[in-house]
């Protein structure tokens, strides 16, 4: 199913999609860096406008499901299989993706509809149903019904139970097979059902204190790992650029009669799983925002893929390929990352990573959550939402217990049937973003009388 979804449709969609977005609005929120960072610090909040959270919150909690184990153990997964040039290609995806955030942000905060409570509500299915009318409904309860199962927590939970597994209980022969999984599993199940049971102020919340902490944290263990491995690092940064057009290193399946077109693909399908851009999950986020101007809510969703994959994923990729983990090492997702840390910082290294892994997992674990009581409320009334947190509270120790390939396969297939509807919807009504932006852009530029 996974193959079939990630098919060349999806990648012209996504791609091809990105690409058109970014040439209509000719590259224009890319000029406006300063301002959407301004943006972000809170200099326009206004405390009259409609939504729940801060624009900075807003960040967060999209951050917070972001940046998590797409970061970490997606890019060890991209090099595993495609080598170096596989994060040339999460680059362009980033680049693409943050044109795609800043229309679908920027809709969701145009067209936010009320669910069956009457709380105003952002995201892909509001947008599709207040945009583009009735007729168009099925669009966005494909979107809603695949968010059900792309919102399940079971590759993060999968993933932090393998880190776990290798860095602390292994290595001290206190692995016990199943027994272990189901416990850690238990143990997560019981966290994330104190928070997530008090909904998106308290998920704000704690995202908005943990994310930024981490991703510093991350920033300077990697800087380390470059340091003591400082001769290695310009060699493997120009691999990165040839081997992209050369995937001399690329061990998957080809696409489009090719290891180069394999290449592509699967940077693309990385990089999209990590900064999640065009699938629909982070608007739903920002749809949630305290402002009455949908553009600076789209520039400040266009940070997130530059957070996310041009820096956190780039410095991920630097700590596997400099320390040669990925020539001389079998491991694969989160445990070859965890090599390369081991090898690199040996003494604390794995521990430092398990501490960033553990935060990054458990806040992705509240956002999505989120996300999928979102497309609850939409599908079936905002009263029944408390049966999703149910289903996803359990579906914890599902991926605490089974295998890294399956978890992979099941939410890129559901990612892939989410960002049809979303790209769909955002390419038909991009032309009314772009009259918004200038108008926006227009009124920047005159100054005001009365700040």
């Amino acid at each position: 199913m996974s193959s079939l979804a990630w098919g060349l449709p999806l990648l012209i969609l996504l791609i091809g999609g990105g690409l058109y977005l970014l040439f209509r609005i000719r590259f224009l929120p890319f000029r406006y860096l300063g301002h959407a960072i301004a943006v972000l610090r809170g200099r326009y909040d206004d405390e009259h406008d409609e939504g729940q959270i801060t624009h900075f919150q807003a960040l967060t909690t999209a951050l917070s499901a972001t940046v998590g184990m797409g970061n970490i153990s997606g890019v060890a997964v991209a090099i595993f299989i495609g080598g170096p040039g596989a994060v040339f290609w999460m680059w362009v995806s980033a680049v693409i993706g943050m044109s795609t955030k800043f229309f679908t942000a920027s809709l969701s905060v145009m067209y936010r509809g009320k669910d069956s409570a009457g709380e105003i509500q952002g995201g892909p299915m509001y947008f599709i149903t207040e945009g583009l009318g009735k007729k168009w409904k099925p669009l966005a309860i494909l979107f809603s019904v695949a968010g059900l199962v792309g919102a399940l927590p079971v590759f993060n939970v999968n993933q932090l139970t393998q880190a776990i597994n290798d860095i602390v209980l292994k290595p001290n022969d206190l692995y016990y097979g199943f027994t272990t999984d189901l416990g850690i599993g238990f143990i997560l199940l019981v966290i994330t059902s104190i928070v997530i049971l008090g909904g998106i102020s308290r998920i704000s919340k704690t995202a908005s204190k943990l994310v930024p902490a981490m991703v510093v944290l991350y920033f300077i263990l990697v800087l380390g790992i470059l340091v003591v491995n400082i001769e290695v690092v310009p060699k493997y940064l120009g691999m990165i650029f040839t081997d992209a057009f050369s995937a001399s290193f690329f061990q998957g399946d080809a696409f489009l009669g090719g290891a180069i077109g394999g290449l592509i693909l699967l940077g693309i399908k990385r990089g999209a799983f990590s900064n999640e851009a065009g699938i629909g999950t982070a608007p739903m986020a920002h749809g949630a925002a305290k402002t009455n101007e949908p553009i600076r809510e789209g520039l400040v969703a266009m940070l997130g893929p530059a957070i996310d994959t041009l820096i956190v994923c780039t410095l991920t990729a630097l700590a596997i390929l400099v320390t040669g983990v990925w020539q001389s090492s079998d491991a694969n997702g989160v445990s070859l990352t965890a090599t390369a840390f081991e090898n690199g910082l040996p003494l604390f290294g794995k521990y430092a990573l398990l501490l960033c892994i553990v935060v990054f997992s458990i806040s992705s674990l509240f956002s999505y959550s989120y996300y999928g009581t979102k497309c609850m409320s939409f599908l079936f009334g905002a009263h029944n939402k408390k049966y999703y947190n149910i289903i996803y509270i359990i579906s914890i120790l599902v991926g605490a217990t089974t295998s890294l390939s399956m978890m992979i396969n099941l939410i890129d297939t559901f990612f892939a049937l989410m960002a049809i509807p979303t790209m769909v919807a955002t390419i038909i009504m991009a032309p009314r973003v772009v009259k918004e932006a200038k108008r926006y852009f227009s009124k920047l530029k005159k100054p005001s009388t009365n700040h």
